[in-house]
């Protein structure tokens, strides 16, 4: 039960400086977070693109605190997609934005999130792309679902996430599936208590595939969002019995994880889109990743002590 134990090292500083500070930690950050500038990212767009695969976009970066950080954060997508206009890859490459980046958390917070979240919107929209607002933590999730419904009425395409393990979620994806939204599902990520979330992975698992079962038989777009081969070849027989073709669902991924798997997919003629995140604020984003997956602190691990 490393998980938790990681989340709760994501929030303390005191860890953050001592990871940071190890000279192994950004080659080992470098296979989750292949970048920290636009400059550093483009390349990158261009490769997988040309290789099969679709992207979207993450700037990472949550411990926003002032308005003027919020408006960074609005502005650093803003460049993004400044620098994807030429490249014309419309919905090749698309957002994904945490509300908490945003000023969700601010005073009159969900306010300041919708209004900075708007022209990142409306700018995606511009260059033929679409945005998806990352689920975060359970206390987040009302602020989040009402500013999906708002931006829809403008934007349809714009996406948002559910999380398997939260036991709100069947009634999410029943409400998602009925309007038409595009979802991504993933396990989750964030540690949640007993009260609202399975804590058991074969409870996650389970609750996975009844939420997915509704995505595929509803009227939007089901995103899995998932490593696990098994619940990935679920995927497709769920969306063969829900008669989908192969463009009304896609898979996605993590940049840096199995990524022969990607290729694969994108192969037989899936919708494989990668989960690319850069910036200079990788810490909280670095450890949800090691949390997530028992094979991603591994290679940390034996990174560090390759290097001790």
């Amino acid at each position: 039960m490393l998980g938790p134990v990681i989340l709760a090292a994501s929030r303390s500083d005191r860890m953050r400086r001592l990871i940071s500070a190890a000279p192994v930690t950004k080659q080992v950050v470098d296979r989750f977070i292949p970048g920290e500038t636009v400059d550093d990212i483009v390349p990158i767009i261009e490769e997988l693109t040309d290789r099969g695969l679709e992207l979207t976009m993450d700037v990472v970066g949550e411990d926003i605190t002032t308005p003027g950080q919020a408006a960074a954060a609005r502005d650093a997508y803003l460049g993004l997609i400044d620098r994807l206009k030429p490249l014309g890859l419309g919905p090749k490459v698309e957002m994904s934005v945490k509300l908490s980046m945003f000023g969700q958390a601010l005073e009159g917070g969900h306010e300041l999130a919708l209004a900075n979240v708007r022209p990142v919107v409306e700018a995606a929209a511009a260059i033929g792309t679409a945005v998806t607002l990352d689920a975060e933590d359970h206390t987040t999730l009302d602020s989040m679902f009402a500013i999906h419904e708002e931006l829809r009425k403008d934007h349809p395409e714009t996406g948002c996430v559910i999380q398997a393990y939260l036991f709100r979620t069947e009634a999410d994806a029943h409400r998602l599936a009925a309007n038409g939204s595009r979802v991504r599902l993933v396990k989750g990520a964030y540690k949640e208590p007993a009260e609202v979330a399975h804590q058991k992975k074969h409870e996650i698992d389970k609750a996975y595939v009844r939420v997915l079962r509704t995505l595929m038989e509803g009227d939007g777009y089901p995103m899995i969002g998932s490593h696990d081969p098994r619940l990935i070849s679920i995927a497709q027989e769920l969306a063969r019995r829900a008669a989908r073709k192969l463009d009304e669902y896609e898979f996605q991924m993590l940049y840096g994880i199995r990524s022969e798997e990607h290729l694969r997919l994108a192969a037989e003629g899936h919708r494989m889109r990668v989960y690319t995140a850069y910036g200079t604020d990788w810490y909280g984003y670095f450890m949800r990743r090691l949390a997530e997956k028992p094979a991603n602190l591994r290679f940390f691990l034996r990174s560090v002590v390759g290097h001790g």
